[in-house]
């Protein structure tokens, strides 16, 4: 399956990451199953937006920031959105670096203790440095994958173990039910399942892996299925967390206090390992995703191991290091990381449906008129979502 996989396998490790299991979990156990139809929307503005992104990728190796380049005429205007793209993303993916570590951190608490915590998040970079700077991260992140896999499929058993009502289950997939008590919830759904860097990864990684329209179906059951899997994890997470009897979800303990009905003092070490491959995981992906869409930006050689690919990713990786010196608890951050995405996204919406309807960049590619209704209106909803998140921060 490994030796097959295209970048879709990629895409799903940093999908089913930290943010998706604590999101996840706070939404089932605030709202219980009742924003299931959050998820919903969300893979399939995913499944709309990585297909017009993969296509891009088979079409172009410069991707959006290649697109801008090449196509604005106007030096200002070119140069603002250039670092409209490079912020919002290197920024952006410093802010979810933070998220990522935190998540690892999380699980090695949950495994061995709080003692020495403080020095968890430098062992995690440590890690995640040396995955990225010797370049055989590629092998070992299948067995992250792996483990992520195994704490997938635990949840699922545990959703079905759970025994929801299927009557509220239907209800919560089917029927819509916003207000302005749970729309940052909501936001942070969309974040965690629509993730902003995923779409320039995946453009990126499909030009390296299929350079030929031959690779188009090949592409497409490639990001179908990796989409659906983390879907699936993700609503069966949401499902546990609904039907475990917590109330509050403010440390790790309290995720796994639980699952304890279910699992006994297993449910720790489980959702310790879990979490802590799925931190690790993503936090190779994030400083990935940026140093890509700087060279994008740039017009760098398409070398990894060139020195300024490497600054980004390094400065990426830092940051998130260095984040969690501050007095936070890893939990908020990993929320915060999931709001900024779910804010963030209609930006990268806005470009990418813009670059799709270049016949000159997409050729054969290029969007046809199902393809452009779905991305408007996929470009609408996380637009109008964003839109609320901001009226219901700052006002």
């Amino acid at each position: 399956m490994f030796k097959n996989a295209g970048p879709g396998m990629l895409i799903a490790a940093a999908f089913v990451g930290p943010g998706t299991v604590t999101t996840c979990i706070r939404a089932g156990v605030d709202w219980k199953l009742g924003l299931l139809w959050a998820l919903l929307l969300s893979i399939g503005a995913t499944l709309v937006l990585q297909e017009m992104a993969g296509r891009l990728g088979l079409s172009a190796s410069g991707g959006i920031p290649g697109f801008i380049r090449s196509s604005i005429g106007r030096p200002l205007l070119r140069i603002l959105l250039l670092g409209v793209v490079l912020s919002g993303i290197v920024v952006g993916n410093a802010a979810y670096e933070a998220g990522n570590i935190s998540g690892a951190v999380l699980g090695l608490e949950a495994i061995f203790g709080s003692a020495g915590a403080s020095y968890f998040p430098f062992l995690v970079g440590i890690a995640a440095f040396g995955l990225l700077w010797f370049g055989n991260y590629r092998s070992l992140e299948r067995v992250f994958t792996t483990l992520v896999l195994i704490m997938s499929l635990s949840f699922l058993i545990t959703a079905i173990l759970t025994r929801p009502d299927l009557s509220e289950l239907a209800r919560g997939l089917l029927i819509p039910d916003i207000r302005s008590e749970n729309v940052l919830t909501v936001i942070a759904l969309v974040g965690t399942t629509v993730v902003p860097y995923n779409l320039f990864l995946y453009t990126s990684l499909v030009s390296e892996k299929w350079e030929s329209i031959e690779a188009l179906r090949t592409m497409r059951r490639d990001i179908i299925l990796s989409v659906l899997v983390g879907g699936l994890v993700s609503m069966s997470i949401l499902i546990t967390a609904a039907g475990s009897g917590a109330a509050v979800v403010s440390t790790v303990m309290d995720l796994a206090a639980g699952l304890e009905p279910l699992y006994g003092k297993a449910a720790r070490y489980g959702l310790g390992i879990g979490l802590m491959a799925a931190g690790i995981t993503s936090a190779i992906t994030a400083p990935l995703a940026a140093a890509f869409v700087a060279r994008q930006c740039f017009g760098w050689p398409a070398d990894r191991k060139d020195w300024k690919f490497r600054v980004v990713w390094i400065g990426v990786l830092s940051m998130g290091v260095l984040a969690l010196s501050f007095e936070i608890r890893p939990l908020e951050i990993i929320y915060f990381a999931q709001v900024a995405n779910g804010i963030l996204l209609p930006v990268v919406g806005i470009f990418l449906l813009w670059a799709a309807n270049s016949a000159s960049l997409m050729g054969v590619f290029k969007n046809n008129s199902i393809q452009n209704i779905l991305g408007l209106t996929v470009l609408v909803l996380v637009t109008g979502l964003g839109i609320w998140s901001i009226f219901k921060i700052f006002i």
